[in-house]
């Protein structure tokens, strides 16, 4: 029985939006911009020639073999400093 309140009272509610105090030019400019947002741009033949360049340099990378850097630095004395090993070995 409550739920059905519920429902009766939401399908009686009326708004009190500051737009509805508006002119209907400035709502429609209003809500224009919020579906404006929500929808995808269109996108230019630059953008998407960026994603698929994109996509084929990760598909590159993923399918050479992994890379090993090893990077020693030495002291003036001939002694080892730092050694630095980046990837797999």
């Amino acid at each position: 029985m409550s739920e059905r309140t519920a429902l009766t009272e939401l399908a009686n509610f009326v708004g009190r939006s500051s737009l509805l105090k508006q002119d209907m030019a400035a709502r429609n400019r209003v809500l224009a911009g919020i579906t404006g947002r929500m929808l995808p741009r269109k996108r230019s033949v630059g953008d998407l020639l960026g994603v698929v360049l994109t996509v084929l340099t990760r598909t590159r990378r993923m399918l050479q073999a992994p890379v090993s850097v090893d990077i020693d630095v030495f002291a003036p004395g001939g002694d080892r400093a730092i050694q630095i090993n980046l990837g797999e070995r």
